[in-house]
């Protein structure tokens, strides 16, 4: 905290109000108006909360306008191309990279947790066989709390790890047991002789009668896509994961909440919705329409995966995935789907024309995500659970470090209110 203030005038009254500026290791400060209403009598009114931070956070940091993003500090790039995603997701969880014997034991502490209770199995026999996996996500993953209830004390910081800790391993066992379920398939009991991605890739591909073994180059884009979509700081659904947790709710039902809320098209969605794009535009041929569909403002049509709402610059995800894109699609894909040449055709159009390039509407990681996750047989309704399952780890990241914090507060966002003024009830007989 630095000792400037802002001060704010009132031009009705000329009152003048002193307010603290927060400033962070990096970023732009903070207007600290913790204080507005009770000193001058109004709110703030941000919609999207677009300049407001709602949190002290030491976890991921993102510059839009310079496409950084740091997890505790370490650039997306070196953590993508370089490390585990265990190792990424202890890095999240205690802010320091993990030395050998650490990490060991820490995967080891992930695995013996990755199977599920028996009765769960039921859950699933609930739902109907097309049902979307996400619908099984969210109430298997809500479910928890019936089932591993010994440790749920949310004050209690040894059973606050332990929760995070089932929830990192039990989201890929229940996200692939959701996957079986909906195309008829037993479920596959996880394995822990092996490693993160490999496991959930032979959960998702292996039955009874067939093994499964995952090449080198398919864990080797999951644990890219996992590691990149690890976190990103206060968006949607790890604000609905603080938002829930800050009354005290139980860590499953949080992240089932988050998941609810990544659901949305606008958010994890964003990679299926890339996906539904290349399917109605349909050949290459039909690029150049759709591209002067994509130009014209009045023109419902949108070009999904392009851009982002955070990154003014090249989304750093999208540099390193683009890579392994095309490794995968050169490697494991099938070259006669007409979908993915006409996913790179529009990726060409996007980097070199000038409407793009001026706009800055590069292809970003949901652009890429989707492509690579239809390379590897994993079918368009499982793309926003493959998300999930990564974002896991920040969303009970963000959760210990919410509840750790003794500023913590439940959350209340104020409104404008714009309904009716008082009006007395009139009997049924004079409205």
């Amino acid at each position: 905290m630095t000792n400037e203030t802002i001060t704010v005038t009132n031009n009705l009254t000329g009152e003048r109000y002193d307010f603290p500026l927060r400033q962070g290791t990096l970023g732009p400060p903070a207007v600290d108006i913790s204080s507005l209403y009770r000193e001058a009598g109004f709110f703030t009114y941000d919609p999207g909360f677009m300049s407001t931070a709602s949190c002290n956070s030491a976890i991921t940091y993102i510059d839009g306008e310079q496409g950084i993003l740091l997890y505790r500090g370490y650039p997306i790039e070196q953590l993508a191309t370089k490390a585990s995603f265990l190792e990424v997701a202890y890095l999240l969880l205690y802010g320091e990279l993990p030395c050998e014997s650490e990490l060991v034991s820490f995967e080891r502490l992930i695995m013996r947790h990755t199977m599920l209770n028996e009765n769960l199995k039921n859950f699933f026999n609930g739902f109907h066989y097309d049902a979307h996996p996400m619908a099984m996500l969210i109430g298997v993953v809500g479910s928890l709390s019936a089932f591993y209830h010994d440790s749920l004390s949310v004050n209690d910081p040894h059973h606050r790890e332990i929760s995070a800790h089932r929830l990192i391993a039990k989201v890929p066992t229940i996200a692939a047991a959701a996957y079986k379920h909906s195309i008829g398939e037993p479920i596959i009991y996880p394995r822990n002789n092996l490693r993160y991605c490999a496991n959930f890739l032979h959960m998702m591909f292996a039955t009874p009668c067939e093994d499964y073994k995952p090449t080198p180059l398919a864990e080797k884009a999951m644990n890219l896509l996992f590691i990149l979509h690890a976190d990103h700081e206060q968006n949607a659904s790890t604000s609905t994961v603080r938002l829930a947790g800050s009354s005290g709710a139980n860590p499953f039902a949080c992240v089932a909440a988050g998941i609810a809320s990544l659901w949305g098209p606008a958010h994890g969605g964003a990679n299926e919705a890339v996906l539904d794009m290349l399917l109605e535009i349909g050949d290459v041929k039909n690029v150049p329409k759709y591209i002067e569909k994509a130009k014209d403002k009045d023109d419902p049509f949108r070009l999904m995966g392009f851009g982002h709402r955070v990154y003014k610059n090249y989304d750093p995800r999208a540099k390193i995935i683009r890579e392994v894109c095309h490794q995968v699609l050169n490697e494991l894909a099938d070259t006669n789907n007409p979908l993915f040449e006409l996913a790179m055709r529009l990726e060409e159009i996007a980097l070199n024309d000038a409407y793009f390039v001026e706009r800055r509407l590069y292809p970003n990681v949901d652009f890429y995500s989707g492509i690579i996750y239809q390379a590897l047989g994993i079918p368009r309704n499982m793309f926003t659970v493959m998300f999930a399952v990564a974002r896991t780890v920040g969303w009970v990241a963000h959760w210990m470090e919410m509840m750790n914090d003794p500023n913590n507060r439940i959350g209340r966002p104020r409104q404008i209110y714009r309904g009716p003024a008082q009006r007395d009830y009139q009997p049924i007989s004079k409205r």
